[in-house]
């Protein structure tokens, strides 16, 4: 990761500026479910971060219907974006302490739209909540809530 890049992403979002997903990049490469989920980041700011899934067989479990994990992947994922978005300027990282996120009603196949949004922003912790809905008819299909820690990353060590 190039420090110099994440300080002017921090500085751009700090001026309020939106970033489009291909922005991302920043952070070191296509990843935050990208490749494994099939999500597709839309624009991060500091107040919001949007993206959207569209889940097809491989995401099923045996009863044919969107596996909860892959919720809680989506939700883990867009909180972490979110909350990095607030550290990276000072070179701080961020890790999750807590995941909880309700599945609302079950869902097979076509669009899901992501929204995450911070609830606090500390100087040592963060919560972020996550709401995924269908594309189609706006209803929930999960919601999610993320706390996660800012550190220093001397703190995880070599």
């Amino acid at each position: 990761m190039d420090t110099q890049v994440l300080v002017e992403v921090g500085a751009r979002l700090a001026a309020g500026e939106t970033l489009a997903g291909d922005d991302l990049r920043a952070f070191g490469g296509d990843t935050f479910g990208s490749e494994v989920l099939g999500l597709v980041w839309d624009e991060m700011a500091l107040g919001r971060v949007t993206a959207h899934l569209e889940p097809d067989e491989r995401h099923h479990q045996p009863h044919g219907i969107v596996h909860g994990g892959v919720w809680c992947s989506v939700v883990e994922s867009m909180a972490s974006v979110g909350a990095a978005l607030h550290v990276i300027a000072d070179g701080r990282i961020i890790v999750g302490v807590s995941n909880s996120t309700d599945f609302l009603r079950s869902h097979r196949t076509g669009r899901i739209d992501a929204i995450a949004e911070p609830i606090h922003v500390g100087r040592l912790q963060q919560l972020w909540q996550v709401r995924l809905s269908r594309a189609d008819d706006g209803k929930a299909v999960a919601r999610g809530q993320v706390r996660l820690h800012n550190l220093d990353p001397q703190v995880l060590g070599g």
